[in-house]
Parts: C-alpha cells; sequence; structure tokens
C-alpha cells in the first residue's frame, strides 16, 4: 500500500512544482485538510487550497521534492522534502528539509500536516 501512496505523493509534488495546481489536486478528496505553512493555520477543501498556493506562487516560488518515505505505524505517510524557496528576483529564503505527514482515504490524499526535521 505505501508504494501506491508514494506514486499519489510523487504525482502531486510534480503538479506543484509545474504550477498545475488541478492535476495536484486530483491527488487529494474533496474536503482534504491542508496545512498552511507559508501563513500559518489549516484550509479545507480544493478550492481554499487552489487560492492559498495562486495567492503563495504571486509572492515566492516554493520548489518541493519528496527524498525519503516512511510508512508511520498510525498509518500516515511521513515524507521527507527538500523544500527550496526563492523571492521573485531569485534569492534564496530557505533551503533545506520538512516533514510533511500526509493520511489517505480510499486512495487520496486526505490530510496534510508539516513538521521540523532535526538537524536540518
Amino acid at each position: 500500500m505505501a508504494n501506491q501512496f508514494e506514486e499519489v505523493i510523487a504525482k502531486a509534488y510534480t503538479a506543484f512544482n509545474e504550477r498545475k495546481i488541478d492535476n495536484a489536486l486530483s491527488t487529494m478528496q474533496p474536503d482534504v485538510q491542508w496545512s498552511k505553512a507559508w501563513e500559518g493555520g489549516y484550509i479545507s477543501g480544493h478550492d481554499e487550497i487552489k487560492k492559498y498556493w495562486t495567492r503563495q506562487w504571486t509572492e515566492i516560488n516554493p520548489k518541493v521534492d519528496p527524498v525519503g518515505f516512511n510508512q508511520r505505524e498510525n498509518g500516515s505517510l511521513e515524507v521527507k522534502v527538500h523544500q527550496n524557496v526563492k523571492d521573485l528576483q531569485n534569492n534564496i529564503l530557505f533551503d533545506g528539509f520538512v516533514k510533511h505527514v500526509y493520511t489517505f482515504q480510499n486512495g487520496l490524499i486526505k490530510t496534510m500536516d508539516i513538521e521540523l526535521v532535526e538537524n536540518n
């Protein structure tokens, strides 16, 4: 099952990095709960994610690539990601690693949360 989830995650990150919002949203449940790392708090649903990402991309240029997967005992999937965030003038704002933690429902992303990686 973990491999299936890893494929869903890979598709979501590829779509995000290519700014293809609808392709990314196709990997998520309609009522997905999503962490707003850039602004804080959480949002729910495709429309809110679309608004959040569209707003985000007017101010920063993030690129996020999965580099490791860990299936947790509670069934969630921890994804270690390399995150490179630049401003619109191409200055690096953040270049490091974070953990994105996902739960799934019927093969699609149900929730996403963010954790810091120790010794980033």
